[in-house]
């Protein structure tokens, strides 16, 4: 019964985020446009974000979405899986971090509410978001050539308040 209910749990939080909440975003957010293929990626250097990107979406069997680029960028520099727990816990960083959007305070009241088992990395995340330095205002596509894990260390360096 347990999994039956981890699964419909996991389709509802994809039906929310992909059929719900992407659609509305493109409706009430003007989103710059993604300026790369896959292909484009692919020919990124190795180690950079661009290249990464494009691995990270042949690893786990995803399409290119050109509103949803964004989102798969952060899941490779937070290190979030694209699990329901890595799901929350980015959304939690994000929050954490700062940014205050529907689609982040839905899907933490949505994890919270249903996955009880994932708290404890649900708290670990906000507080890293809250001890990172703010990444909401990055250049999301312009950083693409940049270094993997520079980036990286840039977030997990502590915010000076």
């Amino acid at each position: 019964m347990y999994k039956i209910l981890v699964r419909i749990r996991s389709g509802l939080l994809v039906f929310l985020t992909h059929n719900m909440a992407l659609p509305m975003l493109r409706l009430f957010r003007r989103s710059e446009v993604f300026p790369y293929t896959s292909e484009h990626l692919k020919r990124f250097p190795v180690g950079s974000l661009g290249n990464d990107l494009a691995r990270f979406l042949d690893v786990n069997n995803l399409q290119l979405l050109p509103y949803y680029a964004r989102h798969d960028i952060k899941h490779i520099l937070l290190g979030y899986e694209t699990t329901d727990e890595g799901e929350g816990s980015l959304q939690c960083f994000m929050l954490g971090n700062g940014h205050l959007s529907f689609p982040v305070l839905a899907t933490v009241v949505y994890c919270f509410l249903t996955m009880p088992e994932h708290w404890h990395s649900f708290r670990r995340a906000f507080r890293r978001g809250r001890c990172a330095p703010e990444i909401s205002n990055w250049r999301w596509f312009e950083i693409l050539r940049e270094r993997t894990i520079t980036l990286k260390l840039k977030i997990d360096q502590p915010r000076l308040f």
